[in-house]
């Protein structure tokens, strides 16, 4: 028996991204939330891993692979999970790609592939799961930005350029959708303890260590105290909020 005491009880949640860092770690945070969860990821060793180990501690969960990039790919997530379910409430959109390099520098590949999944396939998820959500008028969708989609910074412009575009389908998806029943809303996390940071590591030598010691807390966060931020507006705690741009940088834009 599912217990209904907890903000997520009853609720069919779809994680992109889920097989490591934030997204793994909000997994974990929404299951012992209460929610039922579909994991979903380009691999699938990770996702199996996840899940098992969700499943070992109790939680409803099961996992898919795809390419977000791909409208095949993400109209089939969302359909499996609501195959699996019989509804979504919740999704929480997190797959994305970073980068290094000044903008000159970018191989026009690569910045293609960056927009292909930030930005097209943020996008992609938006629309099949409002397609569900609109039928049933009601949801809640979260998707991520970073501190780097609301300021500057140099050696990430393609990212960058991506997190802001991020932050624009949110705004505009709240503002379509809300009259409809969905509410739609975007965390901007700072440096993040997960092996994407440690990839801005190598891309950034010293960028990472520079944004910690800005940072009032003077420390980075953690996947959990982002999937923290992310069950709250799932939840219908956060009932009355849409468009909400949400921080959890450490005070890093205070």
């Amino acid at each position: 028996m599912p217990d209904n005491s907890l903000p997520l009880a009853g609720k069919a949640v779809l994680v992109v991204g889920a097989s490591a860092g934030i997204g793994a770690d909000t997994a974990r945070v929404l299951a012992a939330d209460g929610a039922s969860l579909m994991l979903a990821a380009r691999s699938e060793g990770p996702l199996a891993k996840i899940t098992a180990e969700l499943e070992e501690a109790g939680h409803t969960v099961a996992f898919t692979t795809g390419d977000i990039s791909r409208a095949d790919d993400v109209t089939r997530i969302v359909d499996e999970t609501v195959g699996l379910y019989g509804r979504l409430d919740g999704a929480f959109n997190n797959a994305a790609m970073t980068q290094g390099g000044r903008l000159d520098q970018v191989p026009e590949e690569e910045f293609d592939r960056i927009m292909a999944v930030n930005v097209k396939g943020t996008w992609l998820l938006i629309r099949e799961e409002a397609r569900v959500m609109l039928a049933a008028g009601a949801g809640a969708i979260v998707n991520v930005s970073s501190i780097g989609g609301l300021r500057g910074s140099s050696g990430m412009g393609a990212y960058q350029a991506s997190k802001h575009a991020v932050i624009g389908l949110t705004r505009t998806a709240a503002h379509d959708f809300g009259p409809l029943g969905l509410r739609v809303n975007v965390i901007a996390p700072g440096p993040t303890e997960t092996p994407m940071l440690e990839e801005t590591r190598r891309n950034v030598p010293g960028g990472v260590e520079k944004r910690i010691a800005a940072t009032p807390l003077r420390k980075a966060g953690t996947g959990a105290e982002v999937g923290a931020t992310v069950s709250f507006l799932l939840s219908d705690r956060a009932s009355h909020l849409s468009g909400v741009i949400l921080p959890v940088d450490g005070g890093f834009l205070a």
